[in-house]
Formats: structure tokens, C-alpha cells, sequence
């Protein structure tokens, strides 16, 4: 009875040994005295007590790994504190544990060392407009390093590129310098349109009245009666003088004209002979 109970535990004691669980997402690593067997999927799997043992278990997801800031030298000498994100995530399990002693180091220094030099080829300008294309070449550089690790590069993201604090305000001088020229082209523009808009409108309404006098058999009468009209104004204009007078102007548009034109010269010949300096030497 007593054997029966020892190999039954001894049974029992073989299968929770070999038994091994691995998580979704996971991935496991079964090394046979020393030597590389075999990889464990996610689900219950089973191994040879002593013979064998797992040496690794990781995820296959996706990882996110921030890189530090980093001191950049652009092409014009500028100096700059660069900082990014990188995406990525085991793709080759046995290639991750065998090819690479540190793989989060070596992803770190890699990565550093990578975004340290694409920066680098550009100056300060084209560092802040071209962020997207360092993206695409920092991935492609990165990508066929760590290949050869089996770990697949999904996406990198330049987060910040700060310069110095002299550098800021010059690039802030300048923009507000650019906003305020465009600004000043934009309200010339503007008031060349109006310009043009109103001397089209002018030219309509001349065609306009111009065709409409052309079929009105009165448009001579028209015509004396602006004129009139505009005589009447200059009179109006003339009353507002110091020396106001009552014009009656006659109906006739000529002698109308003719009656303004001499009360005007007849005031400024009366303004001439009353000017200060003559009632000076009237006094002396």
C-alpha cells in the first residue's frame, strides 16, 4: 500500500513540475540541459522536471519606452534639449533572449544615440518644421538595428525640441515681426479691393445714369437742374463766410454762375483790403 501511495505523490509532484501556465500575450523560453528547446505558448503547457527549465518569460505587446532629454548641436551650431517616445515590442522571442544581453538598455543607448544624430543633420528651423520626417528616418535607422534582435520598432514620437532661452525669444521677435508685416499686406490689399470696388461701382453707376439720360427726352432738364443744384451748394459754402450774404440765384443756370463767380471775388478782394496788417498801418 505504502508503494502505491509514493508513486501516486510522486505522480502528482511530476505534473505540477511540468505543468506550466503562460498568460495571454506572454511568451516562454524552455532551455534542455543548457541548450535552446523549445518556446512555450500562451495556455498550459508541459516541461520535463530537471531536464528542463524556463530561463524567459515576456510579453509580445506592445511597449513604450521614454527617452530621456538629450543634448543635440544642430547644423548651425544652435544648441538644443531633445526628447521622444519610442513604440515597440518583442517580435522574435528566442532572437530578443539570445541575440542581446540588456534589451531595454540597448533599446535606450540605440535610440539616443539615433535621435542625437538626425537632429543633428538639420539646423534650427528645419528641426521644428521637419518633425514628422525625423519621425519616418529615426524609425527606418532604428528598425534595421533591432531586427536583427527580433524586436519590431512600431512608431516614434519626437515629444519636445527646446532651444535656449535667447534663442525662444528671437524666434518669438521674429513671428511677431512676420505676423505684423502680413497684417499690414492683408489691410493693403483690402483697401486696394475697396479702391476697385468703388470705382467699378462709380463706372456702373455712370453707365447707368449715362443710359438713362440717353432715353429720357428731358435730360437736358435734368442736367440744369444738377446744375443748379450744385450751384446752389457753392452758395451755401459762401454764406458761411464772415461777410454771409442773401444770394438769389436767377434761373438761369449761366447768369447764376456768373452771379457767384463775382460775389466770391468781390469777398476776397474785401478780405484783402481789411487784413490786419493793413488796419496797422491805417492805425499808425
Amino acid at each position: 500500500m505504502e508503494p502505491i501511495i509514493a508513486i501516486v505523490l510522486v505522480l502528482i509532484g511530476y505534473g505540477l513540475g511540468s505543468a506550466k501556465l503562460i498568460n495571454q500575450g506572454n511568451e516562454a523560453l524552455v532551455e534542455r540541459l543548457g541548450r535552446y528547446h523549445r518556446k512555450l505558448r500562451p495556455g498550459l503547457n508541459f516541461i520535463v522536471p530537471l531536464l528542463d527549465q524556463i530561463v524567459m518569460e515576456d510579453t509580445t505587446r506592445e511597449q513604450v519606452l521614454d527617452i530621456k532629454p538629450q543634448n543635440v548641436i544642430t547644423k548651425d551650431n544652435i544648441y538644443l534639449e531633445v526628447d521622444g517616445v519610442v513604440y515597440w515590442r518583442i517580435k522574435d522571442m528566442e532572437r530578443s533572449f539570445y541575440q542581446i544581453d540588456d534589451l531595454q538598455q540597448a533599446l535606450t543607448n540605440l535610440t539616443a544615440t539615433t535621435l542625437r544624430e538626425i537632429v543633428a543633420r538639420n539646423n534650427l528651423e528645419e528641426a521644428n518644421a521637419a518633425r514628422s520626417e525625423m519621425n519616418k528616418a529615426l524609425l527606418e535607422e532604428l528598425n534595421q538595428t533591432t531586427g536583427e534582435w527580433g524586436v519590431q520598432i512600431i512608431r516614434v514620437d519626437i515629444q519636445s525640441i527646446t532651444p535656449p532661452e535667447s534663442v525662444r525669444r528671437s524666434m518669438e521677435e521674429q513671428r511677431a515681426a512676420e505676423i505684423k508685416s502680413r497684417a499690414a499686406v492683408l489691410e493693403a490689399e483690402g483697401e486696394q479691393k475697396a479702391a476697385i470696388k468703388k470705382a467699378e461701382g462709380t463706372k456702373i453707376s455712370m453707365e447707368i445714369i449715362s443710359g438713362a439720360l440717353r432715353n429720357i427726352p428731358e435730360s437736358q432738364e435734368i442736367l440744369r437742374y444738377l446744375e443748379v443744384q450744385e450751384q446752389i451748394n457753392a452758395s451755401y459754402k459762401l454764406s458761411e463766410s464772415k461777410n454771409a450774404k442773401v444770394v438769389f440765384v436767377d434761373a438761369n443756370p449761366k447768369k447764376a454762375q456768373e452771379m457767384i463767380n463775382r460775389i466770391s471775388l468781390g469777398e476776397a478782394r474785401h478780405e484783402i483790403s481789411h487784413s490786419p496788417e493793413d488796419s496797422e498801418q491805417d492805425n499808425g
